[in-house]
């Protein structure tokens, strides 16, 4: 333990950076090819109503996922304080009731997924000729609810000890089963759409015995046990509290992309295929950027929690800098290489130039959107659970939603593409004032002691 501990302490800024957070970034770059072979083979059946009935069951797994990260983040934003502060026992009962906290949610989700099967749906607007492939989806996903829901917590949680290396290899090992199965579920054993939900249900058993293995092998002060789940109110409140609007991002990216092709509809069927090529690239850099942000944050809870203020600056500053600088140079690049990256997923010319134009408006803001995760994991790690709330909400949810309304009305189209990197810049504002505040309401805390 004591090499992790020198790790959280001692190591130079940057290495002790990169060591947590690359495995992190690795693992969402894998998460996004698997997505995309995903994709492959369910297109693969050439059925137009099979791909849309998994597709209408989309929704149900990110929030699977954003249940998920409740207890993952929220938890681990505690843990990685009782690091700091060396009160080690406490952080083991946590990390054991989020465990379990995760299990049972997943299971009520399930109950809940099958008691209301049929309105759940038609509300996800299942049709007669989609929800033979819906239900057949529907059923395996229902029942590795718990695992999936569960997947989130002990591989957020064992970062806290500097595990990131263990938590990479089960999330990618649990990724390549996930490849491996969907050819052979969905084609050899003609399961269809039920067979590519098996093999995601089956890549999740093995990532989640994978991070049980690593607890009950790597970690020193984590646990699994039945016997640890018992914490104070408070603590499992803020869980919660932290855990939610963490959480929350994940739910908006769907909402934000349902008000654009909303607005986007109008413009004909070549813009809203454009705009979805155009989020995908983006989503590239996006997910590098954010496995830099939240590999960073088990290293600035345990500053903030140690009250270790000089290295928690440090942190921070170098934070920035990896996001800033990356997202400006892939930013450029982008810009200069949209219309070959567009033309990459469709040759259509109109496809094309909408696409390039979409593409290099969004990627003009990244450096805020660094900006905005980097105080986003900040608030999360401090455990400041309102400036976090704000943050998940506005980027692409309220100050979205406003300027939209705004741009759309007064520009058209143009208004419509640009809305995205406007509300970039004025949460990264937002968010910088918040910072601010809660750096001298934390001064003002410290000179009280």
């Amino acid at each position: 333990m004591e090499n992790k501990q020198e790790l959280f302490e001692k190591a130079p800024v940057w290495k002790a950076y990169f060591i947590i957070s690359l495995p992190v970034v690795f693992s969402m770059l894998v998460t996004l090819i698997y997505n995309m072979v995903d994709t492959f083979f369910v297109s693969g059946t050439q059925n137009a109503d099979l791909v849309a009935g998994v597709s209408q069951c989309t929704p149900l797994f990110t929030l699977m996922l954003a249940l998920g990260d409740i207890f993952g983040l929220g938890g681990s934003s505690i843990i990685s304080r009782l690091f700091g502060q060396k009160d080690d026992a406490t952080a083991k009962n946590v990390s054991g009731f989020c465990f379990y906290a995760a299990i049972i949610s997943g299971l009520i989700v399930t109950g809940l997924m099958f008691l209301f099967q049929t309105p759940i749906l038609k509300m996800l607007g299942a049709t007669d000729s989609t929800v033979k492939y819906a239900s057949q989806y529907y059923f395996f996903i229902a029942w590795g609810a718990p695992l999936i829901i569960l997947s989130l917590t002990p591989s957020n949680i064992i970062r806290t000890e500097g595990l990131a290396l263990q938590s990479m290899i089960a999330s990618v090992a649990g990724s390549i089963v996930n490849i491996a199965l969907d050819p052979l579920f969905i084609f050899t054993f003609k399961m269809g759409a039920g067979g590519a939900a098996l093999a995601t249900v089956m890549g999740y058993v093995l990532s989640d015995a994978l991070l049980i293995y690593y607890i009950l092998k790597k970690s020193t002060k984590l646990t699994v046990s039945v016997r640890h789940v018992k914490i104070k109110r408070q603590l499992a409140t803020s869980v919660f509290l932290i855990g939610i609007p963490a959480s929350l991002t994940n739910l908006m990216q769907s909402y934000n992309m349902t008000i654009i092709n909303r607005y986007l509809i109008d413009y004909g069927s070549k813009a809203v295929a454009a705009m979805g090529i155009a989020i995908k690239v983006n989503m590239i850099i996006m997910m590098i950027m954010v496995g830099f942000a939240f590999g960073a944050q088990p290293l600035i809870g345990y500053s903030y929690g140690a009250k270790d203020n000089k290295r928690l600056q440090k942190i921070i500053r170098f934070d920035l800098l990896v996001e800033v600088g990356f997202s400006a140079l892939a930013a450029v690049f982008i810009i200069i290489f949209a219309p070959q990256l567009i033309g990459m997923f469709m040759n259509d010319a109109s496809v094309v130039l909408y696409g390039t134009g979409m593409l290099r408006w969004f990627t003009l803001t990244t450096p805020f959107c660094g900006i905005v995760l980097v105080l986003t994991t900040c608030f999360i790690a401090m455990g400041k659970a309102v400036p976090s709330f704000v943050l998940s909400i506005s980027r692409q949810g309220v100050i979205f939603t406003v300027v939209i309304l705004i741009t759309a009305a007064c520009f058209g189209y143009d208004g419509i593409i640009c809305a995205q990197p406007v509300a970039d810049f004025l949460t990264a504002v937002v968010g910088i004032f918040m910072y601010a505040a809660a750096r001298k309401s934390d001064q003002t805390l410290r000179k009280e002691d």
